[in-house]
């Protein structure tokens, strides 16, 4: 089942649901019963590699992992 996140307009308070796809846009009750309204939001998470023993920053092809030109990242 899909996790996703909600956050409060009034307050930006967040929360993190297990719920069915079918129930992702459903209404969210204030899990502190504050009477808060919550709206689904875009879940983001980030992740880091290791390369070796060393671990760092490696290139591959043209274009670097960060996103960026392999020319204008910096890190190279």
């Amino acid at each position: 089942m899909p996790q996703y996140e909600y956050i409060s307009d009034s307050d930006g308070a967040v929360i993190t649901l297990l719920r069915p796809m079918a129930d992702a846009d459903k209404p969210v009750d204030d899990p502190e019963g504050k009477g808060r309204s919550f709206r689904r939001t875009l879940s983001v998470f980030g992740t880091r590699g290791s390369t070796g023993a060393s671990g760092g920053h490696v290139h591959s092809g043209g274009c670097c992992p960060c996103g960026k030109p392999q020319s204008q990242c910096g890190s190279s």
